[in-house]
């Protein structure tokens, strides 16, 4: 069914009415079941991260709008399974995103979550899917295209309408440094370039850590803990993988990271302190020039 089809009448909460409509930034998808609004909310967040790595095969689970796993393979079938290591928990009920096909070796895979949403689903799948009631999406936009349909960002408060640009940052090659003197390897930098661009959609402040391109743990929402968080939540993952911020870090986030074997630290900006810190125990850091918040 498509949007027309299907109505959303509450909100987050059933005392809260609630409606959608088609607009001229619409993207065109079709869904086997009606959507609810918190639906809707949930797949555009798997969508805006999915379309940073729509060229590759890459994996996004999402539980409510939290970014619970990420994940890239040589094939959609191992960025399944690396997602499925990356958070076990949250993937049972979660919604997938996909960036490539979704064949029938694909749904069995991914039978226990929420909803499924890919570019295209074969034959086979889409009879197993409905055979076991699972809501699969159709994302008929091209991913490649989809940041072209992101509009501007607007909150209505009592203390006036706001209105910003949507986030369409990308790392540029004049501000991405290595500014330690430990200087990182080939892997480490795709790591970085990888959870830099998690990072970038997790609400602030957003700390990611991954190895191997696939998160280890992803804190989000929190302040003064982040760092801490998303250590302790990654535990011996947390060896030689990379660390990504949203914000700068200070030397007790930076300290953290070195005691628990962080290999490299993405940051936008680092101080002197931070950077003398680094060099001390011979951690890896790059700044971005890039700063991701989200609120």
């Amino acid at each position: 069914m498509n949007l027309e089809d299907f109505k959303i009448t509450s909100g987050i909460n059933s005392h809260q009415n609630a409606s959608i409509e088609r607009n001229e930034k619409t993207i065109d998808y079709s869904s086997s079941k009606p959507l609810s609004y918190a639906d809707i909310l949930s797949i555009t967040k798997g969508l805006n991260v999915i379309s940073e790595f729509f060229d590759v095969n890459a994996v996004v689970t999402v539980s409510g709008t939290n970014i619970s796993a990420v994940a890239l393979g040589k094939s959609l079938e191992e960025a399944i399974v690396q997602a499925m290591d990356s958070n076990p928990l949250d993937f049972v009920n979660a919604n997938v995103v996909v960036s490539a096909e979704i064949d029938s070796d694909a749904a069995k895979m991914l039978k226990g979550v929420n909803i499924i949403i890919a570019p295209k689903f074969t034959k086979n799948a889409v009879e197993y899917l409905d055979s076991h009631d699972i809501c699969y999406v159709s994302i008929e936009t091209p991913l490649k295209d989809y940041k072209k349909y992101l509009s501007n960002e607007t909150i209505v408060t009592p203390l006036g309408t706001l209105v910003q640009t949507p986030n369409l940052s990308e790392l540029d090659k004049e501000t991405f440094k290595v500014v330690s003197k430990n200087k990182p390897t080939v892997e480490l930098i795709e790591d970085a370039v990888f959870a830099w661009k998690v990072a970038k959609h997790a609400k602030s402040q957003a700390v990611v850590i991954a190895k191997d391109l696939k998160t280890s743990a992803v804190a989000q929402g929190l302040r003064s803990d982040a760092s801490e968080y998303a250590l302790n939540a990654a535990c011996e993952r947390a060896k030689d993988a990379v660390l990504a911020s949203d914000i700068p870090l200070d030397v007790h986030d930076i300290n953290a990271a070195i005691q628990c074997r962080i290999a490299l630290v993405i940051v936008p900006s680092a101080s002197s302190k931070v950077v003398e810190t680094a060099d001390k125990y011979g951690l890896a850091l790059i700044t971005t020039g890039i700063t991701n918040k989200l609120f």
